[in-house]
């Protein structure tokens, strides 16, 4: 989790976006020192310098699994559950595992799981939800990476 209630990273998005350079991650890759200053005195963000790091270090290992695997959506597509997920997944632990593994930091399985519902891997609704019948209506018209 990142540690501060997700309303409070919600309302700095915007922040976070101008700062983060709209969340590209080959220029936040090239991000130096004095980037890492700009961003710890940058109020509109949550100013830790681990987690600012941690994005930076982060963006560097994504060039490594667009590399290896041919493109970011590929990569993460491949924890895709087979089946109606419930409570955490096997499928996010092993996310959550291998990008470790690949250097990566803070990226622990509830981040995962988060970042994995957001992006339609996981639809873990409750019955009989209109938004989880939508996001199903949707996922089944996505055409998955390979």
């Amino acid at each position: 989790m990142s540690g501060l209630s997700w309303w409070t990273i919600l309302r700095k998005r915007e922040n976070f976006r101008a700062a983060f350079k709209d969340f590209d991650p080959v220029a936040v890759a090239r991000f130096g020192a004095r980037d890492v200053s700009r961003l710890m005195a940058d109020a509109g963000i949550v100013r830790n310098r681990a987690k600012i790091d941690a994005t930076i270090n982060n963006a560097r290992k994504h060039a490594d699994l667009v590399a290896e695997f041919g493109s970011f959506p590929a990569y993460v597509w491949r924890f895709e559950p087979k089946q109606r997920p419930e409570g955490m997944l096997p499928e996010a632990i092993a996310m959550s595992n291998d990008l470790r593994k690949r250097g990566w930091a803070f990226v622990g399985p509830t981040t995962v799981l988060s970042f994995m519902q957001a992006m339609g891997l996981v639809n873990d609704h409750v019955a009989g939800c209109a938004v989880g019948a939508e996001c199903e209506r949707l996922r089944g018209g996505f055409v998955r990476p390979k």
